[in-house]
């Protein structure tokens, strides 16, 4: 899921601390409102999906929080 933070960071002009910030307020938004996605949006944060980065552990590890 680093490809993410690398977006954010070139076509947002984020620091790295910047995008992960914003990638768990997202996270947190999505989960708010559609609890029923929560399980979904933490295994895809965590890279439990299909991730290039190849990190896997709890919360948003998945991008190095």
């Amino acid at each position: 899921m680093n490809e993410i933070i690398e977006r954010l960071t070139t076509q947002a002009n984020l620091t790295p601390e910047q995008a992960q910030k914003a990638l768990e307020t997202i996270a947190d938004f999505v989960k708010e409102k559609f609890p029923m996605l929560g399980g979904a949006v933490d295994q895809m944060f965590t890279g439990g999906s299909n991730s290039n980065s190849g990190s896997a552990g709890s919360g948003l590890g998945g991008f190095g929080l």
